[in-house]
């Protein structure tokens, strides 16, 4: 489905604002690079705990990351930390390591800008294979070293939350449910 701006970031208010959410301890929202509608409506009308910065370490990916901090700076957003996505390639068939897109552009860009470094993840086969079958790293292969960093960059990021914990329930409209609607 192809949407312009405001009607994506409508639908985003909507999914956000009109769901009833029972017993969510975090609501995570995976969006594509950049600065456009949808992560300006998150910033402005949605109470947020903060934002994170997800990149590659490759230059052309860095500056969409840049691009991004400031906007969240701008807009008064926290920046919980930084995820460098595809940092390494460990070939499954002899071990070999390799940093296709570059090496440490993320953590570089972290220390740069004063940011938590949450972690590194891999590009590897089985993470997209095992996300794809719906069964994500944590779940089809708990002990494996890629779900230890999954579950590293999970406990960081919640370190993160609960240091900044605020009450935004005020924020939020009531929602009522009645047999018209």
């Amino acid at each position: 489905m192809v949407w312009r701006g405001p009607m994506a970031s409508q639908a985003l208010e909507q999914l956000i604002m009109q769901t009833r959410w029972q017993d969510l301890d975090y609501l995570i929202v995976d969006m594509p690079p950049g600065t456009g509608d949808i992560q300006l409506t998150l910033a402005q009308k949605v109470p947020l705990a903060g934002a994170v910065i997800v990149t590659t370490p490759q230059d052309i990916a860095l500056i969409d990351a840049k691009k991004g901090i400031k906007m969240f700076e701008k807009v008064g957003v926290p920046i919980l930390g930084l995820i460098e996505n595809m940092a390494v390639h460990v070939c499954n068939a002899c071990g070999h390591i390799e940093h296709i897109f570059g090496a440490d552009g993320g953590r570089k860009m972290a220390q740069e800008y004063g940011l938590n470094w949450l972690g590194a993840l891999p590009l590897s086969m089985d993470i997209r294979q095992q996300a794809d079958s719906g069964r994500p790293t944590v779940v089809a292969t708990p002990d494996s070293p890629a779900a230890q960093l999954y579950r590293d960059i999970a406990i960081k990021l919640a370190a993160q939350v609960a240091l900044r914990a605020k009450d935004f329930s005020a924020k939020f409209p009531t929602i009522t449910i009645s047999k018209d609607t």
